[in-house]
């Protein structure tokens, strides 16, 4: 019991707004009422996908709850939305709760984001393995153009039991991470004719991980290519020059870094 308040007082910072989307209210307010009794936490319900995305606007939640109910179509919109917006809260964890999750339901909500699943029914300590798993052990952010959301390489759900539970998929290397930086800065290349916004803040993102990276490393030529990348972003959004011709040939020497059997394909990232 004392591991256990020591365990909560190290979570409370990190749960203080509670957004919950579940379209039972009954079932959103049990939740609720556990969040309270864990955190002292102020907890905000929606029944609806929409409902909720304003209201995350609005209250910034530290945490999200989406109850996949029968249809869970709502809550997989809403994840993916949050993901790919310019909210403050678009990297909260996203808990997934269902009664009868399936290999494909949860698959489905790892794809748009969602950090961990909890079954119903459940009880405190089942919720409190599910916030220690998104407060405490916190995942790599990936901003691709396909995916945004936690590193995928390390979803570890207790009710997934297929590819990739491993322990070893818990361990992402340097080298590992510099790889699939730069197969995002090629996949975000090849996408800014459909999407320029999230390509444009993939390829972002992606130098500030290399540019920390290529020094860890010993890496000069990544660090040099990256730096000057960056430089180059960060020069055209400002004087709004970013186009997707000069961008090419600017990220030449960083593309050119990714081993050519990954660089003929744009593989699956996160």
């Amino acid at each position: 019991m004392e591991d256990e308040q020591k365990l909560i007082q190290k979570m409370t910072p990190h749960l203080q707004r509670v957004m919950i989307l579940d379209s039972a209210m009954s079932s959103a307010r049990m939740l609720a009422e556990h969040m309270r009794g864990i955190s002292s936490s102020q907890s905000y319900i929606a029944v609806d996908g929409d409902t909720a995305f304003s209201l995350a606007r609005q209250i910034d939640p530290q945490i999200i709850f989406v109850d996949l109910g029968h249809d869970h179509a709502d809550g997989l919109d809403l994840t993916r939305k949050i993901r790919r917006s310019y909210f403050s809260c678009r990297k909260a964890p996203v808990v997934a709760i269902t009664a009868q999750p399936t290999v494909e339901q949860i698959l489905k909500a790892r794809d748009v984001g969602v950090h961990e699943f909890l079954r119903k029914p459940y009880n405190t300590r089942d919720l409190l393995r599910r916030l220690e798993a998104v407060t405490l052990r916190p995942r790599d952010w990936i901003e691709a153009v396909q995916y945004v959301g936690p590193d995928r390489r390390r979803f570890n759900s207790g009710d997934y039991t297929g590819r990739r539970k491993r322990q070893s998929d818990l361990v992402v290397s340097d080298q590992a991470r510099i790889e699939q930086a730069l197969r995002i800065v090629k996949s975000a290349l090849l996408a800014m004719g459909a999407d320029p916004a999230q390509a444009l803040r993939a390829l972002r993102a992606q130098v500030d991980i290399l540019g920390t990276l290529g020094p860890k490393v010993g890496d000069v030529r990544l660090t040099q290519a990256a730096a000057a990348f960056r430089d180059f972003l960060i020069n055209a959004t400002e004087k709004g020059l970013f186009n997707p011709k000069d961008t090419l040939l600017k990220a030449g020497p960083l593309v050119a870094l990714l081993p050519k059997d990954k660089g003929r394909a744009v593989a699956r990232t996160g």
